[in-house]
C-alpha cells in the first residue's frame, strides 16, 4: 500500500490494527499497513497485535501518532 492509499483510507480518529515493532522509554512503535506510528506512553511487548486510534497524521514524514483504544 502506498502512503497516498493509506491517507485515502484513514483519518484522525480512526481505529486501526497493528503490530508492535519496537519499544522505547517514551512509548511503542506500531506498524500498520506498511507504515509506522508511535503510541506515546504505551508499553506493549514487541510482536503484540494492538488496536490503536490515530491521533495525528504527519503527511510529510509519512508517520502518525497513536493512542491505545
Amino acid at each position: 500500500m502506498s502512503w497516498q492509499e493509506f491517507l485515502a483510507r484513514h483519518q484522525v480518529g480512526d481505529v486501526i490494527e497493528g503490530v508492535v515493532t519496537k519499544q522505547v522509554p517514551f512509548g511503542s512503535f506500531v506498524e500498520s499497513e506498511g507504515f509506522t506510528g508511535l503510541a506515546h506512553q504505551q508499553s506493549w511487548p514487541v510482536g503484540a497485535r494492538v488496536s490503536v486510534r490515530i491521533l495525528a497524521i504527519d503527511s510529510v514524514n509519512q508517520r502518525f501518532s497513536l493512542a491505545a483504544v
